[in-house]
């Protein structure tokens, strides 16, 4: 794995992390990989949760936020690794499973632009509980663990926000543990569909019927049944880049209860997490929260460090675990 730096300055550092495996060296991007990824570039899409801070808390983190690209299929923490950063997805999607010991997988939460992870846990034990895999490619930020935790201790606003996040996600995972023993997997896998969707400024989801096989806890072919039933009823359909989402309002009427009990939740606890104005997001809707910080941490989807076979994230992807930044021996982080 490749990490590539560029403009080595506090509130402007961009890390590429490569999918690649088998190289262990740091390199510096050339000047021409700088100047096309430059030309390719547009304002990342914000984290929600920084970009409701005020002004004062966004000050205190923002000398330790640093950009990263996360290619579809990186693991960035095992079970039971040290947790060293908090991460804040911008268009990223990255999952938390379960390993069992067989190999099979669970997932446990879903994190995106609503929030961060690698902060609950590592409040006493700095373990990670489970494998965190990048199942959407994008962009995110991350702080230093010790960082985050003194920005916290200090700036009691900011630790309201993080203990409001915080209970969002415990009543997410109970919700999700409640509904994968009592409902049916065509409404969980509406709920899931759904739950991606709200993190993405697309009506095209990246995954094939094994990667969605492996998150609810099912056959393929209990997949591409239930698929193929949605798109029959003219909710989804199923195209070579993914599924796309044609009748949002139809896929939560055939949802359960647990989506709209997870959105409440949210909803009141940190209010325009999931607004609908994702979908149209312009230069003039971005968060103030955010504003001052957006042309700092700069990335495009298209760009080379994204190969166009990482588009979509396969159970094969989520099996295998790629080399994680925090293991790179070289790695000035």
């Amino acid at each position: 794995m490749n990490l590539i730096w560029l403009n080595q300055t506090p509130t402007s550092a961009l890390i590429v992390i490569s999918a690649s495996t088998g190289c262990d060296r740091e390199d510096i991007m050339p000047s021409e990989g700088r100047r096309t990824l430059s030309a390719a570039t547009r304002s990342a899409p914000d984290n929600r949760f920084l970009a409701a801070l005020d002004a004062e808390d966004f000050a205190v983190l923002e000398p330790h936020l640093e950009a990263l690209v996360l290619p579809c299929g990186t693991v960035l923490y095992e079970p039971g690794d040290p947790i060293s950063y908090t991460y804040f997805p911008h268009d990223a999607i990255v999952s938390l499973v379960d390993v069992m010991e067989d190999g099979r997988l669970a997932e446990v939460a879903m994190f995106g632009r609503e929030g961060l992870f690698g902060l609950l846990s590592a409040f006493v034990s700095r373990e990670a509980f489970g494998r965190y895999v990048v199942q959407i490619p994008g962009s995110a930020s991350r702080v230093p663990l010790d960082a985050m935790h003194a920005a916290i201790q200090a700036h009691p606003a900011l630790q309201r926000q993080v203990l409001a996040y915080n209970e969002a996600l415990l009543a997410q995972a109970y919700h999700t543990v409640a509904c994968n023993a009592v409902h049916p997997v065509e409404a969980r896998c509406c709920r899931w569909l759904l739950s991606t969707h709200d993190r993405l400024d697309q009506d095209t989801l990246p995954h094939t019927h094994e990667f969605l096989a492996e998150m609810l806890g099912v056959q393929r072919s209990t997949v591409s049944t239930v698929l193929r039933s949605l798109q029959t009823s003219r909710l989804i359909e199923q195209q070579r880049g993914g599924i796309n989402v044609l009748d949002r309002a139809g896929l939560e009427h055939a949802a359960c209860e647990c989506y709209r009990k997870i959105r409440f939740r949210f909803d009141r606890l940190l209010p325009g997490t999931f607004a609908q104005v994702d979908r149209t997001a312009s230069a003039t809707s971005t968060p103030p929260g955010l504003k001052a910080a957006a042309k700092q941490f700069f990335i495009s989807r298209g760009a080379a460090s994204i190969s166009s076979s990482t588009d979509h994230c396969s159970s094969s992807a989520l099996g295998r675990a790629p080399r994680r930044p925090e293991s790179v021996p070289c790695a000035r982080l």
